[in-house]
């Protein structure tokens, strides 16, 4: 038997949906209209559903966060990030990412260092709804592995495992985010909650921490990183409420990538 890999199959799925909807979205293309990137194990672009059956048969509406995405420019769904192919401008969207590869990880700070802006939200104790049970390959990543690129740019993620659980909401500049047993970034090799701000040992990067270390702020090179240290954000909201604001604070996050003016230290 066969097995079709998700990120590939996500890819046929979407250039279907894509050909079914050519031209309706190229006429309202966004300011900047710049390509984002999305590498994701989170069921964003797609419909959890045990076989390509179900995924073809379900007529539920695109993901909101998608169509937040969309609304900056085409997305471009990525099955591998070695080689890292994207235009000039665009923005790489890592959610809740599968374990990188060395080559991966190589490809990514290169691509940064060069210029590149990463939206990146790395949960460790992911509380996102699955229909699939721990250890199913078709399940997000429950915790996300990402230290050799994290620590590349002198971060290290770290989780309080004595927070209570439930989702509540953390005050950052771009507005409340919603977070459920959210981690935090540290500077690497400290022990301190919070840590450090600006360049540590080897890392490549200066990052600025904010929300006791919800949040990363991070210049590499020519490019930028925003970390997040929780994925609670792209869960479904049931009240209209909950979900405008998910989707205000995921387009200001964007949108933060934008501005260049941020001071590197």
């Amino acid at each position: 038997m066969i097995r079709v890999r998700r990120p590939r199959l996500e890819l046929i799925l979407l250039a279907v949906l894509a050909l079914a909807g050519c031209g309706k979205r190229d006429a309202a293309l966004p300011r900047g209209s710049a390509v984002i990137g999305l590498y994701t194990s989170l069921p964003i672009t797609w419909n959890e559903s045990p076989d390509i059956r179900g995924l073809l048969a379900e007529q539920s509406a695109p993901h909101w966060a998608l169509e937040v995405l969309r609304g900056r420019g085409p997305v471009t769904p990525l099955d591998t990030l070695a080689p890292l192919r994207l235009p000039e401008g665009a923005v790489l969207v890592l959610a809740q990412p599968r374990p990188l590869t060395p080559q991966e990880n190589v490809a990514l700070d290169a691509w940064v260092q060069a210029g590149g802006r990463v939206l990146l939200l790395a949960d460790p104790m992911l509380t996102v709804h699955s229909r699939f049970a721990p250890g199913d390959p078709r399940r997000p990543q429950d915790i996300a592995m990402l230290s050799p690129i994290l620590g590349r740019w002198g971060l290290e993620l770290a989780f309080d495992d004595a927070q209570p659980a439930g989702e509540h909401t953390v005050r950052l500049p771009d507005g409340d985010v919603p977070v459920n047993l959210p981690g935090f970034f540290r500077a690497a090799g400290n022990s301190e909650e919070g840590g450090k701000s600006g360049k540590v040992r080897d890392a490549v990067a200066h990052c600025r921490l904010e929300a006791a270390g919800l949040l990363a702020d991070c210049i590499a090179g020519k490019g930028r990183v925003i970390a997040l240290a929780d994925a609670a954000l792209l869960e479904i909201s049931e009240d209209s409420q909950g979900l405008a604001q998910r989707q205000a604070i995921l387009g200001r996050l964007l949108d933060r990538l934008s501005d260049s003016a941020r001071a590197s230290k």
